[in-house]
């Protein structure tokens, strides 16, 4: 059971918490829960080190950040024995989750979990502080990346053969944010392949790492809220027989597309580029590239958050490649349709151009995969371009069988 930064934020959340993971105790079930770090813990110790360094040292920062989630599961620990129930925290490392040794977005290798199983062989609940681990190539403290205690609870489940309930302040995944969307419809399940194509496009429910550690080792998630008892969203293998054509919008206002002007127009520019980026652990979107006279031009879009390592990077192919010019534009984002029968339905992608013409919304960069649209657009049409898809595939509506 993951419980969300918002779902511990005050200490009358925590004590809730603490009687979610007793009553599922006294429902006969061995209990392994794992929380984020209270409310905004985590952004305040971001501001922290940044008022105290301006470009502070990875390792010192994955030490500091990983203080948020300890703090929070020994508060849940507390809440839990006042219940009459024994409980135990763990650190990351305590838990045996091992990672590689990349600071501030480790992956998880493995999950030893031996205290873990110690502890619920007692009778006990056991807490393990999400978001990090420990590298043995470094024996240095790592943190996961945003959101992830999500990959923390669905490693921990895989390890243990356990179900994984993710709980929030959402009640679940919807057709498209509903605070943009009001009429936004729950979805009761969702595909893997489709919660991943939303999480890469800027659905907040779950990590995106979180889905493809789900799906590699058959672990069903549902993502609940914290603060009902109603049913949520399963997110599991994908029923070919049952696929809607569309199953949701999803947007992003969290991109920063990158443009190098005259770079040569020769193999391997793109190769050394992208290596560069790679190796900076920098996620690369969507990229457009074309030559003029001679000359290649290329696009792509990085998260926000990458944008000094991406800058750092490029810099760093000025030897190889010759002087080029280095534009970025903050002012666009992303709207994205997802579907599963989107592969045997041709027409989707028009749709969605008339669609997005008829609001005479601009696209600056299209990018695709077998069930997912992303078009680039100015950020401020977001909005409207999200509620008017929406509109357009009626997913305010139950999907018809095919």
């Amino acid at each position: 059971m993951k419980f969300g930064g918002s779902s511990v934020a005050d200490p009358d959340k925590i004590r809730n918490v603490a009687r979610r993971l007793v009553d599922a105790k006294q429902r006969g079930l061995r209990v392994v829960g794992t929380v984020s770090a209270m409310g905004k813990t985590t952004d305040g110790l971001i501001d922290l080190a940044h008022q105290v360094s301006p470009t502070p040292n990875v390792r010192e920062f994955d030490m500091l950040l990983s203080t948020g989630e300890r703090i929070a599961c020994a508060l849940v620990a507390m809440a839990i024995h006042d219940l009459g129930q024994e409980a135990v925290s763990f650190t990351g490392s305590q838990a045996g989750i091992i990672t590689d040794a990349v600071h501030m977005k480790a992956k998880i290798r493995e999950i030893r979990g031996d205290r873990v199983k110690a502890a619920l062989d007692e009778g006990k609940i056991a807490l393990v502080a999400g978001f990090q681990g420990f590298s043995r190539d470094t024996m240095d403290v790592t943190t996961l990346g945003r959101g992830g205690t999500d990959a923390t609870a669905v490693a921990l489940a895989a390890a243990l053969g356990a179900a994984c309930e993710i709980y929030s302040d959402v009640p679940g995944v919807f057709t498209a944010d509903p605070r943009i969307v009001p009429n936004a419809r729950k979805l009761p399940t969702i595909s893997y392949e489709e919660m991943l194509e939303m999480s890469a496009s800027g659905a907040k429910v779950l990590m995106l790492r979180s889905v493809e550690l789900a799906r590699n080792h058959g672990v069903r998630i549902h993502a609940r809220s914290t603060f009902s008892d109603e049913e949520g969203t399963w997110v599991q293998e994908g029923d070919p027989m049952e696929q809607p054509i569309v199953s949701a919008v999803t947007h992003s206002e969290n991109d920063v597309v990158f443009t190098l002007s005259g770079i040569p127009d020769r193999p391997g520019v793109a190769a050394l580029i992208f290596d560069t980026v790679a190796s900076a652990q920098v996620n690369v979107d969507t990229i457009i590239q074309n030559v003029v006279h001679g000359q290649a031009e290329m696009s792509f879009s990085v998260p926000l958050e990458d944008v000094p390592a991406t800058r750092s990077a490029l810099d760093g192919t000025k030897g190889d490649l010759g002087e080029f010019t280095i534009e970025e534009n903050h002012e666009l984002g992303k709207v994205s349709l997802i579907g599963a029968g989107m592969r045997s339905h041709p027409g989707v992608a028009a749709k969605m151009f008339r669609t997005l013409a008829d609001s005479e919304i601009n696209l600056e960069m299209i990018s695709t995969s077998p069930i997912k649209i992303s078009c680039m657009i100015a950020r401020t049409e977001i909005p409207k371009a999200v509620r008017n898809l929406h509109d357009a595939f009626e997913l305010e509506n139950e999907p018809v069988a095919e």
